[in-house]
């Protein structure tokens, strides 16, 4: 059999650790976005960042 050389597994591993308050700001907009226009309410917004706010630890 032929030696053949490790190779890196096809998927990345994803470092561990806390995101960015501003890339978790950057993903969540868009969902807050569409909570807005399905439910026309700045409630369900609201609703939408204070979760995010809480996910954060703030």
């Amino acid at each position: 059999m032929a030696h053949t050389a490790s190779r890196r597994p096809a998927f990345a591993t994803r470092r561990t650790g806390r995101r960015h308050p501003l890339v978790a700001t950057l993903m969540a907009l868009p969902l807050a976005a569409l909570l807005l226009l399905v439910f026309d309410g700045w409630e369900t917004v609201a609703t939408q960042a204070s979760s995010v706010g809480a996910m954060l630890g703030r």
